[in-house]
């Protein structure tokens, strides 16, 4: 168990006597980006807040390595426009030094909001920076509910990809939950459908065929799925743009030299 950084075990959490999650068995290791779908009301946001220790478990078990660093993103923020607060005071508040703020957003993209604020943000960059606070702890396993949400088309599939890449250089795992299922299929590893209980996990693409991913989101999404292929021959720039590989490399190359030169 040397790479797995959460184990559940039978995990229920139960409210007034009804289970909302019913015996998951799931471990999550580095270097898994793990998906969670299913319909409105399945347990997902509850199951993710027992792995982040804040929804103590009816039943079952939960394991999480020693010394575990969890950098969660929340579906939503909610601030008072009455106490306007800039993007690098909200980062402030990890505790983290300011260099460390900073690199974080530079490595999510919104460096250069720092002195926005943050009401007035877009879903998009709202997004960035919620990742960009977790990332600044420098979590083992990064936990994302909704990650794409009140983001436009154009900006989910670089969203997605900037998750990857953070998997890749932080070798974390990652946890998340998503509604948008053919994004979804791009952008993970594994896919696991809730409904209370498991219905089905595996590969993206073999999910779509399971009986319990009919049975939970009906024949006409499992087919939609099932002749949807994503190619990670290509990158997406911030506003969700095919980028041809060379072209993404020549882009890496500048941002990366800009950052160094900060």
């Amino acid at each position: 168990m040397t790479d797995a950084l959460v184990k559940l075990e039978d995990a229920t959490v139960a409210f007034e006597g009804t289970a909302v999650v019913d015996r998951v068995n799931l471990t999550v290791s580095r270097g898994d980006i793990i998906t969670i779908i299913g319909p409105n009301g399945a347990g997902k946001t509850t199951l993710i807040k027992a792995i982040i220790g804040v929804q103590p478990l009816s039943d079952g078990k939960l394991w999480r390595q020693r010394g575990l660093t969890i950098g969660y993103v929340p579906q939503s923020l909610h601030l008072q426009l009455t106490l306007p607060m800039s993007v690098k005071r909200f980062m402030a508040t990890t505790g983290e030094p300011a260099a460390v703020c900073r690199d974080a957003l530079a490595e999510t993209g919104v460096e250069h909001l720092q002195e926005a604020a943050v009401h007035r943000l877009s879903g998009g960059e709202m997004q960035r920076l919620l990742i960009a606070r977790a990332l600044a702890r420098k979590p083992d396993l990064l936990v994302l509910d909704e990650p794409a949400q009140g983001v436009d088309i154009n900006g989910q599939a670089s969203l997605y990809e900037l998750i990857r890449r953070l998997r890749d250089r932080l070798n974390c795992g990652v946890i998340m939950i998503s509604h948008d299922l053919h994004l979804v299929m791009a952008a993970t590893d594994r896919v696991i459908c809730l409904n209370q209980h498991v219905c089905c996990s595996g590969y993206p693409e073999d999910i779509s065929r399971d009986p319990g991913f009919v049975e939970v989101f009906g024949r006409s999404v499992a087919d939609s799925l099932a002749v949807y292929h994503h190619h990670h021959n290509h990158s997406h720039g911030l506003s969700g743009e095919v980028i041809a590989p060379d072209q993404a490399r020549s882009q890496h190359e500048h941002e990366h030299c800009q950052h160094d030169h900060h």
